[in-house]
């Protein structure tokens, strides 16, 4: 399983990537979502066979997140003709886009260490700013991916963290991590190839619709 230490080890500035994508739900360690398993590109000492893989999405030129709430619910008028409605589930679906994406992280496997680090980060190496996946990543998760997977959201959603139904003081301290975590299913996949960026990488933009489980 990944470590917290390692998820801190991988993000750049003070908060986490905001999208992360996994084989598995992860475990919660005092309100701290961690996927099971090593990331792709970690160091081959760390690699378990290819089971529980996960990918850290760049914010290099991403758009927003955007989501979209459908509320499943039967609805139908009584005798009375007041309307009374089941409610069944509330669901998202989710947009991000990116612009001029690196296709490439690294002009190598990135080898990732045990505390998150490339030894690439902030070289000559490194395309993406943060060290979060590239276009070919993105789609290669996308190809080998038919089925539902987990998405791993960092934002400010505090009210996830209730105590007893209430929001208290401790629901706050959470915007620096993973605070959510979807299942979804992929219902939309565009890139385009923009332009050349470099001897060891071109420029994609990317556009994905994922629908929760």
């Amino acid at each position: 399983m990944a470590s917290v230490d390692y998820i801190l080890g991988r993000r750049k500035y003070n908060r986490s990537q905001g999208i992360l994508w996994s084989e598995n739900p992860g475990v919660n360690i005092n309100g701290f979502y961690v996927p099971s398993g090593q990331e792709i590109g970690a160091h081959s000492s760390l690699t378990n066979g290819g089971i529980n893989k996960f990918l850290i999405l760049s914010d290099h030129n991403r758009g927003e997140i955007s989501f979209n709430n459908e509320r499943i619910e039967k609805r139908e008028r009584t005798i009375n003709g007041r309307m009374r409605s089941y409610h069944i589930a509330d669901k998202l679906s989710m947009t991000v886009s990116w612009n001029n994406l690196p296709s490439s992280a690294y002009n190598t496997k990135a080898n990732f260490s045990s505390t998150g680090v490339s030894p690439y980060k902030n070289t000559s190496k490194e395309f993406i700013a943060d060290g979060g996946a590239g276009g070919v990543a993105i789609l290669d998760w996308y190809e080998n991916h038919q089925g539902p997977f987990w998405m791993f959201l960092s934002y400010d959603k505090y009210n996830n963290f209730k105590v007893g139904g209430e929001v208290v003081d401790e629901s706050f301290q959470h915007l620096r991590e993973y605070n959510q975590v979807i299942q979804v299913y992929f219902s939309n996949f565009n890139y385009s190839v923009v332009k050349r960026g470099g001897a060891n990488h071109d420029l994609w933009n990317i556009s994905v619709t994922l629908e929760e489980v």
